[in-house]
């Protein structure tokens, strides 16, 4: 991906997300031929020239330093992600040669004997690009069996955009598809040169209007805990909290876990769902 363009792209986005009165300063009255504020406004709020401001929002993040970014950051009223965003995206780290960010993934056994052995907590485990490299038991029966899904198939974000049965799975799933774009956006921002990533997004991009649509907005979030709302075919209705666990060795690897609230009617469900198990559950079959 074009680093200097997406920083173009984001810095804009984010500018035009304001209003004057969001930042206290005056309408004038003047009509605005774009939505947002004017970049002199935001060069004003961050204390920086004009003229440099145009040349970050240009792409060009040569040399800016951690203040200035630090400046634009509180002045666009950014959210701490869409912080560690922009930083990425003007001042890009060098890539280990001998560690690249497309580097091939895969589960190592202690870590998938863990999600084994958590009976009555459906988990997973994410890789970059949102690449789900492992279930347990209760995690296919719920999202669907891993081992019918293509290798090249097996991401989030391929599932919840082109898989029909994800979107009937997701009540909230506009509120789903807005998180897995937001979180790929953050992962592009740390590996643009990742061809893989690059390809994924233009498969989306082409086959997925609402896809398109959202990446173009250039949201970016990372959340790691909150609660889903899901209509199994067996079972019905759960409300599930999730926790999102990184791994000290290794921060590309991601350990996804769904728990009910204890004597609640999904705690019930997914009791019921454990003990009918992925064959006799029918669960949410993957294309």
């Amino acid at each position: 991906m074009d680093q200097r363009a997406e920083l173009s792209e984001f810095l804009r986005s984010r500018r035009a997300r304001l209003k004057p009165e969001d930042v206290g300063l005056p309408e004038h009255g003047r009509a605005r031929r774009v939505p947002g504020l004017r970049r002199e406004e935001l060069a004003q709020l961050a204390g920086v020239s004009v003229a440099y401001y145009t040349r970050l929002e240009q792409g060009n993040g040569r040399n800016v330093s951690t203040e200035v970014l630090d400046a634009i950051a509180r002045a666009l009223r950014l959210t701490d992600a869409e912080q560690a965003h922009l930083t990425h995206l003007a001042k890009p780290k060098t890539k280990k040669k001998r560690q690249p960010a497309w580097r091939t993934q895969k589960v190592r056994a202690d870590v998938q004997h863990l999600m084994d052995a958590m009976e009555g907590v459906p988990a997973y485990l994410l890789g970059q690009r949102l690449d789900i490299l492992g279930m347990n038991r209760l995690g296919q029966a719920l999202f669907g069996d891993l081992a019918s899904v293509p290798p090249a198939e097996r991401n989030v974000a391929r599932q919840v955009f082109l898989n029909p049965t994800q979107r009937e799975l997701y009540m909230d799933w506009e509120c789903k598809a807005t998180e897995v774009v937001s979180v790929l956006r953050l992962y592009a921002g740390c590996s643009p040169d990742d061809p893989q990533l690059s390809a994924l997004v233009g498969e989306l991009s082409v086959k997925s209007d609402e896809f398109r649509t959202l990446w173009a907005a250039h949201t970016v979030t990372e959340k790691g805990h909150g609660v889903k709302r899901l209509h199994h075919p067996v079972v019905g209705e759960l409300t599930l909290s999730y926790e999102t666990l990184k791994f000290p060795d290794d921060h590309d690897l991601s350990l996804v876990t769904f728990h009910a609230e204890p004597g609640s009617a999904s705690a019930e469900s997914l009791r019921l769902l454990a003990s009918w198990g992925v064959d006799a559950a029918a669960a949410p079959q993957h294309r």
